[in-house]
This record gives structure tokens, C-alpha cells and sequence, in this order.
């Protein structure tokens, strides 16, 4: 995920800080993801209305409420089997 400076002005913010005044102040920054853009305003619309208390409390809440484009693939792990019934996991073949 690239942030696009997001980060720094996050950074340089006066905290404590709500939900609503970070949407208001960077809502229209644009967030690079893997598939595709969301704007700072859409991931944190995502979120009930918070109160933050340091830069780092309001990074984390951006980077964990972005959705589903910043997955590369969804369902996707190289290092767990795939569940019994999981929809990713291969086709039953019998022999």
C-alpha cells in the first residue's frame, strides 16, 4: 500500500483527533492499492467514529480498514493448506 504522503500528514496532525476531522482535513487523498485506489475518506468512513490519540492509533486504523484491493488475492496463502470445504482449494479428483 502506498500512502502517498498520507502518512506524513497524519504525522504532522494535532491529536487527539476524531474520525470525522481526519476525513475532513485528508478525506480526498488517494491511497495506492495492489487492484486498485481508495481515498482516506472511504477507508475511514468504514470505521465508527473514534478519537485518536497519537499519529500512530490513526495510521493503524487507515491501514486496517482498507478493503479488499489491498489484498493481492483474496483467500490466497502459500503456507497454510487449504481448508476441507475452503471454495479455494482444488477440485476433488477420483481416481
Amino acid at each position: 500500500m502506498m500512502l502517498n504522503g498520507t502518512g506524513e500528514v497524519i504525522d504532522d496532525h494535532e491529536y487527539p483527533a476524531t474520525t470525522e476531522e481526519l476525513i475532513e482535513a485528508y478525506g480526498d487523498r488517494s491511497l495506492e492499492l495492489p487492484n486498485g485506489t481508495e481515498t482516506v475518506g472511504e477507508v475511514l468512513a468504514r470505521l465508527d467514529s473514534e478519537t485518536f490519540e497519537s499519529p500512530e492509533e490513526a495510521r493503524f486504523a487507515v491501514q486496517c480498514a482498507v478493503s479488499n484491493k489491498a489484498v493481492g488475492r483474496v483467500g490466497y496463502s502459500d503456507r497454510d493448506p487449504t481448508p476441507l470445504g475452503s471454495p479455494y482449494g482444488p477440485d476433488a479428483v477420483s481416481f
